[in-house]
C-alpha cells in the first residue's frame, strides 16, 4: 500500500514537472506543443468561417477541431491531475481559460451556433510569455504600471476635458448642419465629433456648410494637440518612475549623486559609497 502510494506521488511529480515547469527539456517541450496546437485550432476556426473554405473542407475541419478539443481535454485532464493543489489550479486564470477551451465544443452538441466560442482558445497563446522567459522583463513592465497609475488622475481629467469638448462641439454641429446634413441627433454630431477628433475620418458625415467646415477645420487641428497629451503624460511619469530606482547617496568624495541602488561605488571617482 506505501509503496503503491509512493509510486503514485512520483508519477504525479514527474508529470507536474513535464507540465507545469517550462525550465526543463520536456516542460519546454510540452508546452510548445500545446502552443502548436492552440495555434492550428484557432486557425482551424476562422478557416470554418469563411464559406468558400467551408464548402470544400468542411468535414476535415471539423473533425480536426474534435481531435483538437480531445486533446485539450485530455491535457486539461492532466493539469488537474498533476496540479499540486487542482481546486486553486481550477479557479485560477490559466485553469478557467483551459476549461474554456474545450467546454464550446461540447456545448455545440447541445446549442448551435456555441462552438464559434473556441476563438478563445487563442488566449492560452499567453503560456508563450513562460516559455520565453519574458518574466525577466516583469520589472520594466512594473515600471509602466507604477507609471500609469500615477497618470491615472490626470488622465482622468483629459478624458473629461475631451468629453466636454466632444459635447459642445456636437451641439453646435447639429445646430449649424441639422438633420438634412446627416447630423440627424446630438449623439450622431457627438461621434462625427469624435471620429474628426480623433482624425480617424470615416466620411460618413461631413458638414455641408461653411460655419459647419470652420467649425470642422477648428476641431481637426485641437485633435493632433489632444493626441500628444496623453502621450506627454504617460512619459513624464515613466521618467519619475525610472527616477526613483536612483539612490540619493552622495559620494563622500566628489558628493556626486543619484547612483543605482545597488551601486558600491561612485561612478565619477570610483570611491567606496556609504
Amino acid at each position: 500500500m506505501i509503496r503503491a502510494k509512493r509510486s503514485r506521488a512520483a508519477w504525479r511529480s514527474r508529470l507536474y514537472i513535464v507540465i507545469f515547469q517550462t525550465d526543463t527539456p520536456a516542460g519546454r517541450v510540452f508546452d510548445l506543443g500545446v502552443l502548436g496546437l492552440i495555434f492550428l485550432s484557432v486557425v482551424a476556426v476562422m478557416l470554418e468561417s469563411v464559406d468558400s473554405v467551408r464548402a470544400r473542407h468542411g468535414t476535415a475541419l471539423r473533425a480536426a477541431e474534435w481531435l483538437f478539443t480531445v486533446l485539450f481535454t485530455a491535457e486539461y485532464i492532466l493539469r488537474l491531475v498533476s496540479a499540486l493543489k487542482p481546486a486553486r489550479y481550477a479557479r485560477s486564470f490559466f485553469g478557467v481559460i483551459d476549461l474554456l477551451a474545450v467546454l464550446p465544443s461540447y456545448l455545440s452538441l447541445v446549442v448551435a451556433g456555441t462552438q464559434s466560442l473556441i476563438v478563445i482558445r487563442a488566449l492560452r497563446l499567453l503560456r508563450a510569455f513562460r516559455i520565453l522567459k519574458l518574466y525577466e522583463y516583469s520589472e520594466q513592465s512594473m515600471l509602466l504600471m507604477r507609471a500609469l497609475k500615477a497618470s491615472r488622475p490626470k488622465i482622468t481629467v483629459f478624458l473629461g476635458a475631451v468629453m466636454a469638448v466632444v459635447i459642445i462641439v456636437g451641439s453646435m454641429m447639429y445646430v449649424i448642419e441639422g438633420e438634412d446634413a446627416g447630423f440627424t441627433s446630438i449623439p450622431m454630431s457627438m461621434y462625427w465629433a469624435v471620429v474628426t477628433m480623433t482624425t480617424v475620418g470615416y466620411g460618413d458625415i461631413a458638414p455641408q456648410s461653411t460655419p459647419g467646415r470652420v467649425l470642422a477645420s477648428v476641431l481637426m487641428i485641437l485633435g493632433y494637440g489632444i493626441i500628444a497629451v496623453p502621450t506627454g503624460i504617460v512619459t513624464v511619469e515613466l521618467t519619475r518612475a525610472s527616477e526613483v530606482r536612483k539612490s540619493d547617496r552622495p559620494c563622500p568624495v566628489c558628493r556626486l549623486e543619484r547612483h543605482e541602488e545597488d551601486a558600491r561605488h561612485c561612478k565619477r571617482c570610483g570611491a567606496m559609497l556609504a
